[in-house]
């Protein structure tokens, strides 16, 4: 028999809050938690706002040694992973290190840390950069770091293909579990937020430069006019089932099917790509999880807020589902888009939504765009099915779709105090 892979462990850092529990709280009120970037000085910059990881202590989730070696993209990294480690109830050293392996989404790497270390090299006295430039901004760094510090030495690897990145590294760890590694590291978390990555984010022409928190990104609106950069995203721990059920542990959900295309087109203000490869990629998530598209639930979109893209996601999910055929809910409004993040991100708050038995309603559009007109969610309701897709789209063409089966009649996940997960002040594990 094939394995089956089940998500064991969630692991949330981002602008909603540092927690599944603090994540949930804050799309089931639809509390918008995008503001003035803090991370640096944006004046200059026609956007001014993001979505940022309120009160996060790097020093809380790993050792000053760790840190001055890392970017700020690879110490959220380290919080989500042992947040996800103490919610499956594993430990934080593998007890069997080929039997755990990490594969998480990557983008743009470390950009603050790269940022600070040039200017230094050009406009600093020494003309230098430190020794930890070489591997700090590198896009596998917190695969490796994470790799090194829990000792899981099972196959490791990183995806990168943007904001299609989240899902990717879900699939290609259940491929992972498949050939015989029982626990797998999946998800990602991004930090866009150094002058020099938002100088390369407003060279697509897709940043909206409004300054209202509450109108500055409006997915599928008729005044949408761009997204907000955002930071963080979620990890989790993807486990063989037979593996979870043997040592009692909770289950959230499966990942029972993925699929991704490639557009083979730049992504501008110009062009939205090919909506017929996103619903390709969505037909094929369905048909390998077994599912008929009336069998979805809810569909948990890209929702980059541009019109052009927004109409042709809408057009794909048409394509799929017919008109008004599947309920859609995003919050990405409420945090922002944090590229690869932001779609692990979605996984979260769809295998949330099947743990609590509530589907949250929809962060917009207020007056959805032509051609936008989708059954979007203006209630929470219970979840029929259980089933949920999630859609992203990568810049430069990339499309990809996850399907996920929420688990029936678990109890609700209870969040863990550090005190009763182990996760301490600038411990170790």
């Amino acid at each position: 028999m094939t394995a089956r892979a089940v998500i064991t462990g969630i692991g949330v850092v981002a602008p909603s809050g540092v927690g599944a529990d603090a994540h949930w709280s804050t799309v089931s009120n639809r509390t918008r938690r995008t503001g003035p970037i803090t991370l640096f000085d944006p004046a200059s910059y026609p956007t001014r706002l993001a979505g940022e990881v309120p009160g996060f202590e790097a020093l809380t989730w790993a050792d000053n040694r760790r840190l001055v070696q890392t970017d700020r993209w690879t110490h959220l990294g380290f919080a989500a992973t042992r947040l996800a480690l103490a919610d499956a109830g594993l430990p934080e050293r593998a007890p069997d290190p080929y039997g755990y392996a990490v594969t998480l989404a990557s983008s743009s790497g470390g950009n603050l840390f790269g940022q600070r270390e040039l200017q230094r090299l050009w406009g600093g006295p020494s003309r230098t950069v430190g020794a930890y430039q070489s591997i700090a901004w590198f896009y596998a760094a917190s695969v490796g770091q994470l790799s090194i510090h829990h000792q899981f030495k099972g196959p490791c690897g990183v995806l990168v293909s943007e904001s299609a990145g989240g899902l990717d590294s879900l699939a290609h760890a259940v491929r992972t579990v498949r050939r015989g590694t029982p626990v797998v590291i999946a998800g990602a978390t991004e930090c866009p937020l150094s002058p020099y990555a938002l100088a390369c984010q407003l060279a697509s022409g897709l940043l909206s430069a409004e300054d209202d928190p509450q109108r500055a990104y409006r997915p599928f609106d008729a005044d949408a006019a761009g997204y907000v950069p955002a930071e963080g995203g979620a990890v989790f721990v993807v486990e063989e089932l037979g593996h979870a059920l043997a040592r009692g542990a909770r289950v959230y959900g499966e990942v029972t099917g993925w699929g991704s295309t490639h557009d083979a087109a730049h992504t501008g203000p110009d062009s939205a790509g090919d909506p017929a490869q996103y619903a390709r990629a969505m037909r094929l998530a369905l048909d390998r999880a077994g599912v008929a598209p009336e069998d979805v639930d809810v569909v948990l979109p890209d929702a980059l807020g541009t019109p052009r893209h927004d109409r042709a996601e809408a057009d794909a999910l048409r394509a799929v589902f017919g008109a008004g055929g599947v309920p859609v809910t995003t919050q990405k409004p409420l945090t922002g888009r944090a590229h690869q993040g932001g779609s692990a991100l979605d996984v979260a708050t769809a295998l949330l939504a099947f743990a609590h038995d509530t589907l949250p309603a929809s962060a917009g559009p207020d007056r959805p765009a032509d051609g936008c007109e989708l059954d979007f969610l203006r209630e929470p309701r219970r979840p029929a099915s259980r089933v949920a897709l999630v859609g992203a789209r990568g810049f430069d063409g990339f499309n990809s779709a996850l399907v996920l089966r929420g688990a029936a009649g678990r109890p609700v996940p209870q969040p863990r105090r550090a005190a009763e997960s182990g996760v301490t002040r600038g411990a170790d594990g």
